[in-house]
């Protein structure tokens, strides 16, 4: 049994006989009242996506679920082609499966893919990412007084805050769970 306030991003559970995957989550104490946790979830049979608040003591039963590295190929309009690298096999998952990682993946990069019973779930990306920054505005030399950053958009389409110093062609890790620069690579 895990609590409410132990939820994190990706953990499944169970709750009124549904399987639920966590998409995003936030603890929120308001003043003198106690303390929420909302949650964004999906439904793992369903695929629909829910969003509500529990009491961070509120329990739940945790469901455990298979994960699988393959390799993302290509896309043929709102298809995507996955590769078993054990097994050469391929698997086309629609666009609604694989849109959250859509912005972290390039062709020929690992995923995680998740199943719950033998079907899949969910498609994320790998924790941590290298990507081309495409275009951003030119550093300012010399302005080092602050941490200061500027726009970017990578190669995929992410828009990222990246530093000053980083410029258009440099490559940067971005960590995939918030969507930020890490370090230059």
């Amino acid at each position: 049994m895990i609590s409410a306030s132990d939820l994190r991003k990706g953990m499944c559970f169970e709750r009124n006989g549904q399987i639920y995957t966590v998409m995003d989550f936030e603890h929120n104490k308001h003043g003198r009242g106690s303390a929420v946790v909302w949650v964004k979830m999906k439904n793992v049979q369903t695929g629909a996506s829910v969003e509500d608040t529990f009491n961070p003591t509120d329990k739940f039963e945790k469901v455990s679920f298979e994960e699988k590295e393959m390799t993302y190929l290509y896309n043929d309009g709102d298809v995507y082609y996955f590769m078993d690298p054990e097994t050469y096999e391929q698997f086309p998952y629609d666009k609604a499966m694989v849109q959250d990682a859509l912005p972290y993946i390039l062709e020929n990069t690992n995923v995680i893919v998740k199943f719950f019973k033998g079907k899949v779930f969910s498609v994320s990306p790998q924790l941590f990412v290298i990507l081309e920054v495409k275009d951003c505005e030119p550093g300012i030399q010399g302005d080092t007084t602050k941490a200061t950053f500027k726009p970017a958009v990578m190669e995929t389409g992410l828009n990222v805050q990246i530093p000053l110093f980083i410029n258009k062609g440099d490559k940067i890790k971005i960590d995939t769970r918030t969507g930020e620069y890490v370090e230059r690579a």
